[in-house]
């Protein structure tokens, strides 16, 4: 897509891997970001920050695997303003098409006193010399004063203009505690553009959190005083109560063109597939209420809204539904369609298969649910796309489960498991209800024993033969797994959502023990 002009168009900077990920709960794999990383490639973002590469060595991993593979926009960094988190920047993102590295240190008086123990006059000698060791190994550098909104706007100014000095192209001014309102933080951009001399020579950026429900609202009122770029997440995942929500902010610039005239280059009619790849590698739901991708975002049940609609749609609706991805038709396919009705539905989704196996298997998939129900809705269609994109495979593959539960006694399952030699294992095992003794079978045949911390289950759609959706959080030896898996039957469903953690640890196990073989063999030749 052709880029728009600079002065009518807001970059996208989507953090949904780096800000977003550090949601409790929220962490993704490597192959889970790589996925995300493609979304927001097909939805056209300009900028991916990808992660924080001196956090740890998955977030290294991760933003080299995306500067490697993701071509098109701009791949993105994180570092603290010290030689070493910047270098590993660098390093993990060389061999990106389009490299920014963006560097950051606190400036607010809370953070001088109690965080970095740091002077005035000592933060500012900070950012000069790490903002001009970034830009020795790229041209794109973006600096951020963290807790910008509670900084002294003298101070803040002075901070900024010796970062341009420095060599910084984009400067972003996060209201880092989410205590900004849109009036206020409006004020700090117009301040910047009043009071830095060569601040038109750089794009201003905002990147805002909710902990107040502002976050999109301060957002757009640093675009009204000059801010060309929005940093924000899918979903508006993020720590504590998020970031800045993309889809809304999009679609505020987009629905109230005329106000802002503005645009992005985001592709919208990828917005809600988008949406539901986050939510489903993260195991974080959108609200039913949520704006523009909630389930309830077009949906209308007061009878005047009802009389309203008929007559004319713009009566109640002030954006469109296919403007965002959703599809108007909803039961249209059955046990009866075939693979050709299966793949154009699943095209007006939003979604693509790449290949003809995940075509056969999706398809495979659509019939076997479509024998057990009576309807399906959309949301079966995208449910069974989604179950297998993020299908982890072996060692251990669940064929079948049977269980006997009462009131009065505690519940009994049958768990019969193949191996990776496809041999069948089967065992017994007893728990508290129904999920407790399905989770110890597995657990016997497995022989991998884990700490349940969270279950979740809820309904994909309406009525009594719906899909259930379980995520399961568990824990092993320290550290946090995440399973999800979507079945018409909640047990089912429940085995397959721990079995894909057993599975991820197996295949770990599997890794570990392969990678201490071969340093042996070296060791011992």
């Amino acid at each position: 897509m052709e880029k728009k002009d600079k002065k009518n168009s807001v970059v996208i900077f989507d953090t949904t891997l780096r800000d977003g990920e550090q949601a409790p709960g929220c962490s993704m794999t490597l192959n889970e970001k790589l996925r995300v990383a493609k979304a927001l490639k097909e939805l056209n973002v300009d900028v991916i920050e990808a992660g924080f590469p001196a956090a740890s060595p998955g977030d290294f991993d991760s933003v080299s695997k995306i500067a490697q593979e993701i071509k098109g926009p701009s791949i993105c960094a994180l570092a603290r303003c010290n030689n070493r988190d910047i270098e590993m920047a660098w390093e993990a993102l060389k061999e990106a098409k389009k490299p920014r590295i963006h560097v950051f240190v606190a400036t607010s008086e809370i953070h001088r006193k109690h965080k970095l123990k740091l002077a005035k006059d000592e933060i500012i000698k900070t950012a000069i010399e790490n903002i001009k060791f970034a830009k020795s190994f790229c041209k794109d550098i973006e600096f951020s004063p963290e807790d910008a909104s509670r900084t002294e706007l003298e101070y803040l100014s002075e901070v900024v203009e010796e970062a341009i000095m420095a060599g910084a192209t984009t400067i972003n001014i996060p209201d880092t505690v989410g205590y900004a309102i849109p009036g206020e933080f409006y004020s700090v951009f117009k301040y910047l553009k009043d009071n830095v001399k060569n601040i038109n020579s750089v794009r201003l950026s905002a990147h805002c959190h909710d902990d107040l429900g502002m976050a999109v609202a301060n957002s757009l009122a640093a675009v009204e005083a000059g801010a060309r770029q929005i940093e924000c997440t899918i979903n508006g995942i993020g720590e504590r109560a998020g970031n800045c929500s993309l889809e809304e902010v999009v679609m505020a610039i987009k629905t109230r063109n005329k106000h802002f005239r503005l645009e992005t280059n985001i592709k919208t009619q990828k917005l809600y597939h988008t949406s539901r790849i986050v939510s489903n590698v993260t195991g974080m739901h959108v609200p039913r209420n949520k704006a523009i991708i909630g389930e309830n975002a077009f949906a209308h049940e007061a009878g005047i809204h009802q009389h309203g609609m008929l007559q004319n749609q713009a009566t109640y609706e002030i954006m469109r539904p296919e403007d965002v991805g959703l599809s108007k038709s909803n039961l249209v396919l059955g046990k009866h369609s075939g693979r050709h009705a299966f793949r154009e539905k699943v095209e007006q989704l939003g979604f693509q298969i790449n290949s003809e196996d995940k075509l056969n298997d999706s398809f495979k998939n659509f019939k076997k649910i479509a024998d057990k129900k009576k309807n399906m809705y959309d949301k079966d269609i995208e449910s069974i796309i989604m179950n297998i994109d993020s299908a982890k495979f072996g060692p251990w593959t669940l064929k079948e489960i049977k269980v006997t539960s009462a009131s009065s006694s505690p519940s009994s399952a049958t768990a019969s498991i193949n191996n990776e030699n496809n041999e069948l294992l089967k065992e017994t095992a007893k728990g508290e209800g129904p999920v407790a003794a399905v989770f110890s079978a597995i657990e016997k045949i497995t022989n991998i024993s884990l700490k349940l911390k969270n279950f979740e289950v809820r309904g994909i759609t309406d009525g009594d033969d719906a899909q259930g959706e379980v995520t399961v959080t568990v824990e092993y030896k320290g550290q946090s797994y995440r399973g999800q898996a979507i079945s018409t039957d909640i047990l089912e469903s429940s085995a397959l959502a721990y079995l894909e953690v057993v599975n991820r640890i197996s295949r770990l196990k599997n890794k570990n023990n392969l990678a201490n073989t071969k340093k042996t063999n070296l060791a011992n030749p």
